[in-house]
């Protein structure tokens, strides 16, 4: 698989706050990455990064081959690409969820009104909510508004999806339905890279974990390894604290 992502030695601080310290990560095309780590290390700004939300310091980012543009207009079409779901959902709550998917693919696809309404019905059978195609944003459970949310990031047609913590804002009741929707996604070849505290997700859905650390990715491997036998003592404190596994100080199973 080749690299869709490439992120080479990025530094990014807020002030004098260093929160990303040179820091490199690939992802191959088809790929799905979680990264994971304690609240505070950086994984969010990576993300806002990736997708040109947040200026960086130094290092470089590419995205299929070309590195990720600065100018306004270049980061305009960098997000037709890259899409990107949030904590919050931030749809318009004076549009229906039809129209909060369809508004894209209109104003920065071209498509016609029609054709979008097409392809936004399409993505609503996709996230399991076909049948409320009408409903405005306040009509809907918060799962229900997220899965909206997947769907208007797909309608964009992406090569890559970022999520940054998309289940954290819900009911326990409702997360299930979104790693739903984010399993199939998987399932279908999607490039992925996922910030969550969902590990057992992570354990069945990724191809890879990053940890990171102090804005730092300390290590990557494949989940079973990861949370089998973390190498660094900050990932096996990591493991024990939020996944409730015993690990040894060799690293093994305790």
């Amino acid at each position: 698989m080749s690299a869709l992502l490439e992120i080479d030695g990025l530094n990014k601080s807020f002030g004098t706050l260093p929160v990303l310290r040179d820091l490199s990560l690939d992802v191959a095309a088809g790929e799905v990455v979680s990264v994971c780590g304690a609240s505070g290390s950086g994984k969010s700004t990576l993300l806002r990064c990736i997708n040109g939300l947040e200026d960086i310091d130094s290092g470089s980012i590419r995205f299929e081959g070309a590195e990720v543009p600065r100018s306004r207009a270049g980061l305009r079409a960098l997000r037709r690409h890259i899409g990107m779901v949030f904590q919050s959902f931030n749809l318009f709550p004076h549009l229906t969820a039809l129209q909060n998917i369809s508004l894209g693919p209109r104003r920065i696809l071209g498509k016609s009104s029609g054709e979008a309404r097409e392809a936004a019905q399409r993505l609503l059978e996709r996230v399991g909510l076909a049948d409320k195609a009408d409903a405005f944003p306040d009509f809907l459970s918060g799962g229900q508004q997220q899965r909206v949310a997947i769907a208007r990031a797909l309608a964009m047609q992406p090569s890559l999806m970022l999520f940054d913590e998309p289940t954290s804002a819900l009911d326990p009741e409702m997360v299930a339905e979104v790693l739903d929707v984010m399993r199939g996604l998987a399932g279908q070849g999607m490039t992925m890279v996922i910030v969550s505290h969902e590990m057992n997700f992570a354990r069945e859905v990724a191809d890879r974990v990053a940890f990171m650390h102090a804005g730092m990715i300390v290590e990557v491997a494949p989940p079973a390894e990861f949370f089998r036998a973390p190498k660094s003592e900050e990932a096996r404190r990591f493991v024990r604290t939020v996944v409730g596994q015993r690990i040894s100080v060799e690293g093994g199973v305790g």
